[in-house]
């Protein structure tokens, strides 16, 4: 399972030109079956995303695509969990 950071950069004020294709990037992502949630980071410092059945570098390759990264809107960090233990709703998620 990974958390992506997208962390806004300088380059914050572009977002808007490029939104819609980050939320179609995002929809993919969720219609891929890799993404299983989505949101912004608070104070308004950029988004967050849980994903998981992909590969790190599946994943990093899914990222780089991101408009708001190719835009340079985001700076990107991957964190990859190695689940050992959850709440029972949340089971599927262990390997």
């Amino acid at each position: 399972m990974f958390i992506v950071l997208l962390k806004f950069s300088d380059n914050k004020s572009n977002a808007s030109q490029f939104m819609k294709g980050h939320k179609e990037w995002i929809e993919r992502g969720f219609d891929d079956g890799v993404f299983l949630l989505a949101g912004s980071l608070q104070p308004n410092l950029g988004g967050g995303i849980v994903a998981a059945n992909t590969s790190l570098s599946d994943l990093q390759s899914r990222v780089n695509t991101d408009p708001f990264v190719v835009e340079k809107v985001v700076k990107t960090e991957i964190l990859e969990i190695a689940a050992s233990r959850a709440d029972t709703r949340l089971n599927f998620l262990l390997d």
